[in-house]
């Protein structure tokens, strides 16, 4: 699981991604020639090669390996204007024990809420392991000051996020106003004191696997922790060719800078032979270093069920019925 470093370390990795984001600077001047170098992104290229890895199969016992990390890599989610804490408190209860009864069944990696409701899955998940993640920065449009975003990232670390997961300011980087983009970034990184940082680029508005891209090396040039695909509020969310070419530019960060940045699909992953999809992708691209909750999270809300059921059918050779299982 991703742990908070301690306040000496914590400060470290701020120092080394202020000197990372100078170095860029040095070399760059501005974030447009630095931006206007990134690879073009060979669609059909890209396309063709998550279609050839949609084809792998995998064996049983490799296939349960699989199963049960997707349930470790899980961010188990609730992002809608009607929740409740009850609700979230038992959104807390299926994350420590999916399927309850059966210790072999991991807990997820963390349960992804508003910033209200830091309080009560903090109080929820107490000594569990499961962390508390929260969205923040005018969640999910990005369109408010600056000062309110930080304001409401300190809060919410303060409130007891484990993870912050904001949004960048899409009008901007549409604009071609990189800097802003950028500079906001760095501005809720510092805010987020301990806190991992995840950067939502909503990939599903950003109309081209290019512009994925730039806007992948700008988060990452910028301090992200994590990059992840979208709010799961717009259409088309997650897709396998878009984490493609978000992995690809992870792979390619860390080989210009030694920066591991870990990555998050999120919105539209709803069954077991999508994130099995995913982790042979992720595997083959950026391979088994990354093959841990501490680099690769799922964010999902109906997931956690397709999975129990699909480990039960691999276990048993009988589907099981979908009311067997607690509802998320």
């Amino acid at each position: 699981m991703v742990t908070r470093t301690s306040s000496r370390s914590d400060s470290a990795v701020r120092e080394q991604a202020r000197e990372l984001i100078r170095a860029w600077d040095s070399r760059a001047n501005s974030l447009a020639p630095l931006l206007g170098r990134v690879t073009a992104v060979d669609q059909v290229g890209v396309e063709e090669r998550v279609a050839a890895l949609r084809t792998r199969s995998i064996k049983r016992a490799s296939k349960l390996w699989a199963l049960d990390l997707a349930i470790r890599m899980m961010d188990l989610t609730t992002l809608e204007g009607k929740d409740t804490p009850g609700k979230v408190r038992a959104l807390c209860q299926k994350g420590m024990h999916p399927k309850p009864g059966d210790p072999s069944i991991p807990h997820v990696a963390a349960i992804c809420i508003y910033p209200s409701l830091i309080p009560e899955a903090r109080a929820a998940l107490a000594g569990s392991g499961v962390r508390v993640a929260s969205v923040a920065t005018a969640f999910p449009s990005g369109q408010s000051f600056l000062e309110v975003k930080l304001a409401e990232t300190r809060l919410a670390v303060e409130a007891g996020a484990d993870e912050i997961d904001m949004v960048i300011d899409r009008g901007a980087f549409l604009s071609g106003d990189y800097q802003t983009v950028f500079e906001e970034i760095v501005a809720i990184k510092e805010a987020c004191g301990c806190a991992h940082l995840k950067v939502i680029l909503e990939t599903g508005e950003l109309g081209t696997y290019d512009a994925v891209r730039r806007a992948s090396v700008l988060a990452m040039a910028a301090g992200a922790d994590f990059i992840k695909t979208s709010t799961g509020k717009v259409t088309p969310a997650a897709t396998l060719p878009v984490t493609l070419v978000m992995l690809e530019a992870i792979r390619d960060f860390e080989r210009a800078t030694g920066r591991v940045v870990g990555m998050k699909p999120a919105g539209g992953i709803r069954t077991a032979k999508e994130a099995i999809q995913y982790l042979v992708v992720l595997y083959e691209t950026l391979g088994p270093r990354w093959m841990t909750p501490e680099l690769f999270r799922f964010g999902a809300s109906s997931l956690l069920n397709d999975v129990l059921m699909q480990i039960e059918k691999e276990r048993t050779g009988v589907y099981q019925d979908p009311d067997h299982f607690t509802l998320d």
